[in-house]
């Protein structure tokens, strides 16, 4: 049997109501990226993780896990998984990153922080009320539980005076900018990226970079954001040759996600096409999106590899940061 959707739904759904995210973290977890900045709690501009790349560690532990039980016995259980989960959140059974691989997935957020603070911009962070925006849940059409928690974000951001969102990963981006607003009436807060932010005000080259690379564009920046000249302007400034796959920009290709936690193998067979367009172009991938960068990664030989653009970003304009 394949994964059961309807109950591994219900899991996600009880767990965002319950728990403020389809999968629960520890507040260590979401704020242990920020241990060597001093970023002042809230304000009126926060940095917004949306806990995306801090979730990615645990999404794919688990979606390895679901994997194996996908044409499994054991999907038989999902039913009485659900009814348990009610009580103790069992997810977290079912994901173990490790220490590595988290690390690797705080990296981005520093890089990003390092580069805003080298721009010039101020701004503070909720540290434990750094909270998922739900963005799966929208996905996969949870709107209820969805709506609810949307709602207890917006308030929570509202109870702390916040003004402005800067966003660093496009799920965020466009559920916090383009989605909340459909279900919270007089939404008010102004969400930039910060690749918009950077594109605007680019901090001084302190280290050119010579590298060829391809650059895979995230759906929802690319179709939805219209994030798609300011990473290009930004490589091209530090010095990197941008390639162009067949299909690029607005005809990117998905990367498989987030397909993964209902369809692991499915996800698998896109994630590999896309790949593969991409290396026509460059052995090296630079995308923007923690999804992507995971599902690309595993699919790519041992010659290739997929970077976060952060990694170019801040080589170029804090190389004294890594």
């Amino acid at each position: 049997m394949p994964v059961p959707i309807g109950n591994t739904l219900g899991i996600f759904a009880d767990n965002i109501v319950r728990r403020k995210s389809i999968l629960p973290l520890s507040v260590k977890s979401i704020t242990h990226w920020s241990n060597d900045f001093s970023l002042p709690y809230g304000g009126s501009t926060i940095l917004y993780t949306g806990q995306m790349y801090q979730l990615i560690p645990f999404i794919n532990s688990m979606s390895h896990q679901l994997g194996k039980f996908e044409d499994s016995w054991i999907t038989r259980f999902f039913g009485m998984g659900r009814f348990f989960n009610k009580m103790v959140n069992l997810t977290k059974f079912m994901a173990f990153p490790s220490r590595n691989e988290k690390v690797a997935y705080n990296q981005p957020i520093r890089n990003v922080v390092n580069c805003l603070h080298k721009a010039g911009v101020e701004f503070g962070y909720l540290y434990e009320h750094d909270y998922y925006s739900g963005a799966l849940a929208y996905d996969e059409g949870l709107d209820e539980a969805f709506e609810k928690h949307a709602k207890f974000v917006y308030k929570v951001w509202k109870d702390h005076h916040v003004e402005t969102l800067i966003t660093i990963d496009p799920h965020s981006t466009n559920i916090v900018r383009s989605i909340y607003p459909q279900f919270i009436k007089g939404f008010d807060i102004e969400v930039k990226n910060y690749m918009e932010i950077l594109a605007e005000n680019p901090p001084p080259v302190v280290q050119p970079l010579h590298e060829t690379v391809t650059i895979h564009d995230p759906c929802l920046y690319a179709r939805s954001e219209h994030i798609l000249e300011q990473p290009r302007t930004l490589l091209r400034t530090i010095g990197i040759d941008v390639q162009e796959a067949e299909l690029s920009g607005a005809l990117a290709n998905c990367c498989g996600g987030p397909l993964e936690s209902l369809f692991p193998k499915k996800s698998t067979l896109i994630a590999k096409k896309r790949a593969d367009q991409l290396f026509d172009c460059a052995s090296t991938i630079i995308t923007s999106c923690p999804i992507c960068m995971a599902n690309l990664k595993r699919v790519i030989p041992a010659t290739h590899s997929v970077h976060d653009i952060s990694e170019y970003f801040v080589q170029a304009y804090c190389p004294d940061c890594l």
